[in-house]
């Protein structure tokens, strides 16, 4: 499955857990064909650098100012795994999220499995949006991982109403339990925030049935970025394709077919 959230060594006073920030998106992660093509992609077009991952020579993590921001996998043909972009959220309990899954009309496709130090699943809600969860120890606190990448994610989706119901009690969202993310409902959308900060959107129009990957139900990461033309430029002259553009954001395809946006925007 995608890379999980990374690990190193650090006094047990700094050991920050999902439990701290449970609902909200924590961890970013690409599953690729081919690592070396994709690193040097995403170094061209985002400016990151990597280091290597515990899981092995297919793992790597990527990082910004030496903070790690997201996982990259090369196992999409050696496990059949499609080429995306997917969004891990904090949970306290993975297996009891991914109960509350089942139950609403979520599938489980992987876990939940035991990564140390914490747990990890990936699933599918009853759109068939692809999302993950992890359950334990962070890398550093979530806000240095949230300001450094990405911006936000958002799920397009057949119903962003009905589908903030699913994620809300599968996730906790504006639950009675202190701590949990408030939900705003702004025009067709709906608004995850934490602190005040958006952390994720919904957005109605997604077609369950569409041959065309790209307007089917699925969550698109977005990363902030100081140069779009220069972003898109990078990504055409280093395999990759342009969606669309526009002044304040671009949506990309990398080489393998992984879509995600480029935004000038830290959240819309």
């Amino acid at each position: 499955m995608n890379q999980h959230p990374p690990t190193r060594a650090r006094p047990v006073a700094d050991v920050v857990t999902t439990r701290a920030v449970f609902g909200t998106p924590c961890w970013v992660s690409l599953t690729s064909r081919d690592l070396d093509t994709t690193a040097a992609f995403y170094s061209a077009v985002l400016g990151w650098r990597w280091r290597p991952a515990t899981l092995g020579d297919h793992f790597r993590i990527a990082l910004v100012d030496g903070v790690p921001v997201a996982g990259v996998a090369a196992v999409a043909a050696m496990w059949q795994m499609a080429v995306a972009w997917t969004p891990y959220f904090a949970v306290i309990s993975a297996d009891k999220a991914v109960a509350r899954a089942k139950e609403r009309g979520g599938t489980a496709a992987v876990g939940p499995i035991s990564l140390p130090p914490g747990r990890a699943a990936l699933l599918a809600d009853r759109d068939g949006a692809t999302f993950g969860v992890w359950e334990g120890e962070l890398v550093g606190h979530w806000e240095v991982w949230h300001r450094s990448a990405p911006a936000f994610i958002r799920l397009h989706t057949r119903d962003a109403f009905d589908a903030a119901i699913f994620y809300g009690e599968v996730l906790e969202w504006a639950s009675a339990r202190p701590g949990s993310c408030e939900v705003h409902y702004e025009g067709d959308e709906v608004v995850l925030r934490r602190g005040g900060d958006v952390v994720a959107r919904i957005k109605s129009g997604a077609l369950g049935a569409a041959p065309d990957p790209t307007i089917r139900p699925h969550w698109q990461v977005h990363f902030a970025v100081t140069d779009i033309p220069a972003c898109v430029r990078a990504a055409e002259l280093h395999g990759g394709s342009v969606l669309s553009t526009d002044r304040e954001s671009a949506i990309l395809r990398d080489p393998d077919g992984a879509q995600f946006t480029v935004t000038s925007q830290r959240g819309p």
